[in-house]
């Protein structure tokens, strides 16, 4: 793996607000920029990079050379846009600040982006390409946006004069549909020279960028064999396991979906039940209501009708209903029974007496101011003895009847 320390110089001029490269020609470069750093980050842990503006006020160090990725990136941020490029003063900064760096044994590079008109001359650009050479430093070029007679001229004189066993390389970039980055991931400026370290480095960020290097999981399994092989049975697993997760949700939609289809079943079925029963119990309350309403209609009828069997039988059953479900009653009941014969068997001694004249004659005489032969109270004895008789009669003939039993 090279180890080498690296300054990228960067085009912030009026011309990079221009639309040709998506979404604009500064986004485009800020974005190749971002690529270009993680590769050469990640090809050797010992790597440096750092960044300037060419344009603007001055030539300005935005980041020195680190190999801190967040800081280099961070630093694109919030960058201003405006004045014209002097590439010139760019590489000569870029030069000095590789020339303080704290590894020595680290490589020097240069990578410039030119999308503005070069206003400098071709000969001063030669003697700067040789003054590189002299101490060593490689020089890449990426030239897109204005496209002038002589600004592609000069950069090719540039490069011959910093050239040195193929080390340095131009890249002319065309406006069009795909992106700068796109355009720069097959070029010598990210797989470097043709060895493994930058070829890895290169595939790892254009995956960073979006997998557009061609293999899966955008590593070369020619350059890396080991790590495609645990990629890819990573990727094997992951799969495996997302499968296995939706074939669980699944079964337990399965059960849940039959489970409240049970549920509905049992509830329809006991739904169906609960209006059988309710019918049932209100087909019973009616037959009962039913057969007590036939029950006093006969009641009723047997009474209108004075039929004494049916009247004795429907008292007897009611006495006996009664007693048996309340002792209480059935005493009162005995005891207004014995009254009502202690009564008819002193109404029928009474009977007796007022039958006997004599006995009569004599209370009557008895008691003063009462004449016994007074016609009124003959009468009224006469009607008493004719009302007697017949009771003594219906008295009679109940012991006529023991007697002939």
């Amino acid at each position: 793996m090279v180890l080498e320390a690296t300054m990228i110089c960067i085009d912030n001029s009026e011309w990079m607000r221009n639309g040709d490269y998506a979404p604009s020609r500064f986004q485009a470069q800020a974005d190749a920029v971002n690529l270009i750093c993680g590769a050469k980050t990640q090809s050797n842990p010992e790597n440096t990079v750092g960044v300037l503006t060419m344009a603007g006020k001055g030539v300005r160090v935005l980041v020195t050379p680190t190999s801190d990725l967040g800081k280099i990136l961070a630093c694109m941020h919030g960058l201003e846009i405006g004045g014209e490029m002097n590439l010139a003063a760019g590489i000569q900064v870029a030069q000095l600040a590789l020339k303080h760096r704290q590894n020595k044994k680290q490589q020097q590079r240069i990578i410039v982006f030119a999308g503005s008109p070069v206003k400098h001359e071709k000969k001063m650009l030669e003697m700067i390409g040789r003054k590189l050479k002299k101490n060593s430093v490689a020089l890449d070029i990426v030239n897109f946006g204005e496209e002038d007679e002589g600004k592609t001229e000069k950069l090719e004189a540039l490069l011959a004069a910093v050239n040195n066993n193929d080390t340095s390389h131009i890249v002319h970039a065309p406006s069009g549909p795909s992106a700068l980055s796109d355009v720069l991931i097959s070029t010598p400026i990210f797989t470097g020279d043709g060895e493994g370290g930058s070829g890895f480095a290169a595939a790892a960020a254009a995956a960073a960028a979006g997998g557009v290097s061609g293999f899966e999981f955008g590593v070369d399994p020619n350059l890396d064999p080991e790590l495609a092989l645990a990629l890819r049975v990573s990727m094997e697993e992951e799969r495996a396991r997302q499968e296995a997760a939706a074939k669980k949700a699944a079964e337990d939609a399965a059960k849940q979906d039959k489970g409240g289809e049970q549920q509905a079943s049992s509830q329809d079925a006991t739904m169906t039940e609960r209006p059988s029963a309710a019918t049932s119990e209100a087909e019973n309350k009616t037959s009962d209501l039913m057969d007590d309403e036939n029950a006093l209609l006969q009641q009723a009828l047997a009474m209108s009708m004075d039929d004494p069997a049916i009247s004795h039988d429907v008292k007897d059953t009611d006495m006996s209903e009664a007693s048996a479900s309340d002792p209480e009653l059935a005493i009162a009941l005995q005891l207004s029974i014995t009254d009502s014969t202690k009564d008819q068997a002193s109404q029928s001694d009474m009977s007796k007496l007022l039958a006997d004249q004599s006995f009569v004659s004599s209370i009557l005489a008895s008691l003063p101011g009462v004449d016994p032969n007074d016609p009124s109270v003959k009468d009224l004895l006469a009607s008493m003895q004719n009302q007697s008789e017949p009771q003594q009669k219906n008295d009679d003939k109940p012991s006529n009847e023991e007697e002939k039993k």
